[in-house]
């Protein structure tokens, strides 16, 4: 079972096997919105955990692939007098583990400077040589050659630590109910979210991949298959049935759609909730 974690009405998975299943075995995609831990500080490759769009956490729980969990509210804290004996013991094994990790780091670095060294052990001689010759030159006493294996600086701010993407011990947790509206989920009985949803279903029933289309002025980008091999195809564009639809509007959706290389679809949902589209292309005048 997918563990699917909500947040202010957000879908996450955090675990790397479930993001893996999910999109390979059941055609979700989502978005990666974790920082990487070697390059925190750039937004071009992100890593854990994976957003899901409302749509996308909603089918993975009614088809029984995930369930909705959110973390329970955590106690007040308390000084270290009134902790849990067993909290207590966790953080002294982790000082401990994190000591150990420091110790044999400074053990790698020492032996790697070392075969450096000897890599330029030629180069060095060399250069001591040159000095202690200037040195006679001028009269001085020649100082005694500084030991360099002996000379490691590894300071405590710069031993790697291992980042964690999911919770070892992940506490109190309680399932959310998504049939009902909660500030943990407030999509259901919400018109925009149903119709949305319905959408979403019909073309990921059909075998498209599915994504966010915000970044094309759409509700969903449709593809024929992964997004990491295909473009997309369609730009879906949600509305009720009864809602007004502009000519103007048809003809900026339809430019739109011809300006991005895409069929565009106005998507709405029957009256017995089947999914209907009807595609829009430009074809300017002949």
């Amino acid at each position: 079972m997918i563990r699917i974690h909500i947040l202010e009405g957000k879908a996450f998975v955090w675990n790397c096997a479930d993001v893996r299943r999910i999109r390979e075995e059941h055609r979700i995609v989502g978005t990666l919105v974790g920082a990487l831990a070697r390059k925190p500080r750039q937004n071009v490759r992100l890593g854990l955990p994976l957003q899901l769009l409302p749509e996308e956490a909603r089918l993975l729980v009614e088809k029984g692939l995930g369930t909705l969990f959110k973390n329970a509210a955590s106690p007040p804290l308390e000084d270290d007098t009134g902790q849990d004996p067993s909290t207590l013991k966790e953080v002294a094994a982790y000082q401990k583990e994190l000591e150990e990790s420091y110790w044999e780091q400074l053990k790698l670095a020492t032996e790697q400077r070392k075969i450096i060294l000897h890599t330029l052990a030629e180069r060095i001689a060399q250069g001591r040589a040159k000095k202690r010759q200037q040195k006679e030159e001028m009269g001085a006493s020649p100082s005694k050659p500084a030991d360099l294996e002996s000379n490691v600086v590894f300071p405590r701010e710069s031993m790697m630590v291992q980042l964690a993407t999911e919770r070892k011990h992940p506490g109190q947790e309680e399932v959310v109910n998504w049939h009902v509206p909660s500030p943990d989920w407030p999509y259901t009985g919400q018109q925009d979210h149903e119709i949305r949803y319905s959408v979403f279903t019909s073309l990921w029933e059909q075998g498209y991949y599915v994504t966010s289309g915000s970044k094309f002025g759409g509700d969903f980008l449709v593809y024929p298959g992964d997004p990491m091999r295909f473009h997309a195809h369609y730009v879906a564009i949600c509305i009720s049935k009864d809602e007004p639809f502009s000519l103007s509007d048809i003809i900026s959706a339809s430019r739109l759609g011809t300006n991005v290389k895409k069929t565009v679809l106005l998507c709405s949902v029957d009256q017995d909730g089947t999914a209907v589209f009807t595609s829009l292309q430009w074809s300017g005048i002949q």
